[in-house]
């Protein structure tokens, strides 16, 4: 006996999509902002070994929302893939694939925080093999290592916002302005993590570049918004696409 079931409606991506990308936001928040971020000092391997073993349960609940990161950013790509696909579904697809990479990338990345979880928890066997200095050296190494890989990861992250904004400049469902927003926040991204990788001794650049491009990179958020609140989205085919 076969059954058949409902195609999920495009208002039905939308909030799938927009709801992924705020709580993505919120995780985001705590992990860098209130967890992680706030126990990590850069290079000073003592302050950081110090704050993560006394703060242990604040860097796992750290660790669990870049996990949640990760499920909400592969939401988004399957929604973002469908709710532009009319516009041109090839480009909406190799922009998805782009957000997946990142995806792989961060998810690699996350293996450096678990070697730090493992580390500090069993940080007396260790302190016994290694001594203080290697197994605080040690935990330097793997928030360093997480870090640079992650910058590496915003790389391929801005090419896919670059992708997302020209796709919502030629799509004739969604404001243009938000278009215009992610291409400049991919530029933003590429432009102050191809620096940390090429010249990482230019922070300063960095950080100024961070500061000029911070409301583009917000854009994101607020297309997220955007989608949740939106209830009449008619989506248009563009040339020869089909419309879902």
């Amino acid at each position: 006996m076969s059954h058949t079931y409902p195609e999920i409606s495009f208002r039905q991506i939308a909030i799938v999509t927009g709801v992924s990308i705020l709580v993505m936001t919120i995780a985001a928040f705590i992990a860098e902002g209130t967890t992680i971020g706030n126990l990590f000092v850069e290079n000073n391997a003592e302050t950081t070994t110090m704050n993560i073993l006394a703060s242990a349960m604040l860097f796992r609940f750290g660790v669990f929302s870049w996990l949640v990161i990760l499920i909400c950013d592969v939401l988004a790509a399957w929604g973002l893939y469908i709710f532009l696909r009319p516009v041109n579904k090839s480009l909406s697809l190799l922009t998805a694939w782009f957000r997946l990479i990142y995806v792989v990338i961060l998810a690699t990345a996350l293996l450096y925080l678990f070697d730090v979880l493992l580390i500090t928890k069993g940080a007396d066997n260790y302190l016994a093999a290694w001594g203080t200095d290697l197994l605080q050296a040690q935990v330097l190494l793997s928030m360093n290592g997480f870090y640079q890989a992650w910058s590496i990861g915003l790389i391929i992250f801005g090419i896919h916002i670059l992708g997302l904004g020209y796709l919502i400049l030629r799509s004739a469902y969604v404001p243009n302005y938000w278009g215009v927003l992610l291409i400049i926040a991919g530029i933003g991204y590429l432009l102050t993590n191809c620096i940390d990788l090429l010249i990482p001794g230019y922070k300063d650049i960095k950080k100024i570049l961070e500061w000029i491009f911070i409301i583009p990179m917000l854009a994101e958020v607020g297309l997220g918004f955007w989608l949740l609140l939106k209830k009449n989205i008619r989506p248009v085919s563009v040339g020869n696409e089909q419309i879902i």
